[in-house]
């Protein structure tokens, strides 16, 4: 049985809770998939696909759900929690990933999204990590020179650049030339190719129309603070779903936006609001 990975499994036992799984009907090694988890036709011999993961108690256990991330893969998951050893998060099953302080490139806060990779630790446990990511991004996209594309920024690397994986799966820089201090990791940008390498990296450019994304947005956010008589009841601490409601933009696009207007002092940003500031 391979933790972390989907793969088919033979119904060996019914019972109250749940049916057991193995690989044949004569193997001892079997896992419990839970009865809320159990297709309605499901009987002893037939084979099921299933995802094994370990529970809260760390027990290996079977679901039929599909998690945003399987082993050695890649995927933008969004922070719940951040604890005294680490991070959780949101990967679609009952018990969210853990993400350790040393697997983090940057420290995190709840609602960020963030590129991470799934791996085994030596408890034999599985766990998000943000490192060694490069070599896990495909270098087969089809855009070309001149296309604008969108990323997120995973690793700051000062002596080549920035690097960026578009959408979330190609592999991606912006020049140590080029300023990105106001990127944090996590942040998804968009930008321009100036060039496909001939292992089929992209390498971007922010210039451009990339500022005027951002421009609209400030603009846009500008117009929502209005509507609210000039005071947001809310923060870019907001849940991204309270933030998509009432603004239509990500949280992290919100983020900029609001970084952009306070920059412009045309905004002061409270605990708990952010407010116009009224011309005189």
């Amino acid at each position: 049985m391979r933790l972390g990975e989907y793969q088919r499994l033979v119904v060996v036992k019914k019972v109250e809770f749940g049916i057991y799984l193995a690989e044949n009907r004569e193997d001892e090694l079997r896992v419990l998939l839970p009865a809320k988890q159990i297709p309605k036709e499901a009987e002893v011999g037939d084979e099921l696909a299933v995802f094994l993961y370990k529970d809260s108690k760390d027990r290996l256990i079977a679901t039929t759900k599909h998690p945003k991330l399987t082993l050695g893969k890649l995927a933008a998951l969004e922070v719940r929690e951040v604890g005294k050893i680490g991070a959780f998060l949101d990967w679609g099953l009952e018990k969210d990933l853990f993400l350790p302080y040393k697997e983090m490139t940057t420290r995190v806060e709840p609602g960020d999204e963030i590129l991470v990779t799934l791996y085994i630790d030596k408890s034999k446990r599985l766990c998000a990590s943000m490192k060694k990511l490069y070599h896990l991004l495909e270098k087969n996209s089809s855009y070309e020179k001149g296309d604008m594309v969108t990323g997120r920024v995973y690793e700051f690397g000062h002596d080549f650049g920035t690097f960026v994986a578009v959408d979330d799966c190609y592999s991606a820089m912006i020049p140590a030339h080029e300023d990105c201090s106001h990127l944090k990791i996590g942040d998804v940008i968009e930008a321009k190719v100036i060039n496909v390498k001939a292992d089929g990296k992209l390498d971007l450019t922010l210039r451009d129309k990339a500022y005027l994304q951002m421009d609209a947005d400030a603009e846009k956010v500008m117009g929502v603070i209005e509507s609210f008589a000039g005071v947001l009841p809310f923060t870019d601490k907001a849940s991204p779903e309270v933030i998509k409601r009432e603004t239509g933009l990500s949280k992290n696009a919100f983020k900029r936006a609001v970084g952009r207007l306070y920059k412009e002092r045309r905004i002061e940003i409270t605990e708990r609001a952010i407010r116009k500031i009224q011309s005189h």
